[in-house]
């Protein structure tokens, strides 16, 4: 009797090139335009392949849980607020913060993109 053919080990992914780990890291800045999931897996899937990317997704993932639990929090505020009438102004706080990340995003994407490294203000890094 023949034994079935035992499946290949998994092989490691090959390390990212200088210029692939320079692009993936300024992907994770860009993708907080869309707020947690890019930054969140491009950090998962390439943080072991390239020192760049682990460095700058790993400070855009930190800014991105931030933004995105402050977010879901004036949102939350708003809605309560909205009763007693002044959930207005708490709403338009979230369409700044929006603002403020957009900006923040493009300009760590095109530091990174340029070789330089970003670090955003204020950031609570909760991913050391």
């Amino acid at each position: 009797m023949t034994e079935p053919a035992q499946p290949a080990a998994p092989q490691p992914a090959a390390p990212l090139s200088e210029a692939e780990d320079k692009q993936w890291a300024s992907f994770a800045h860009f993708g907080n335009i869309i707020l947690l999931v890019p930054a969140l897996i491009i950090w998962l899937v390439f943080r072991a392949r390239g020192a760049k990317t682990n460095v700058e997704g790993k400070e855009a993932l930190n800014w991105t849980i931030n933004v995105t639990a402050l977010y879901i929090i004036i949102q939350i505020l708003g809605a309560i607020l909205s009763i007693v009438g002044i959930g207005l102004i708490i709403l338009l706080l979230g369409w700044v913060l929006l603002i403020l990340n957009l900006i923040f995003a493009i300009l760590g994407g095109v530091k990174v993109n340029g070789g330089g490294s970003y670090r955003y203000p204020v950031n609570i890094r909760w991913i050391k």
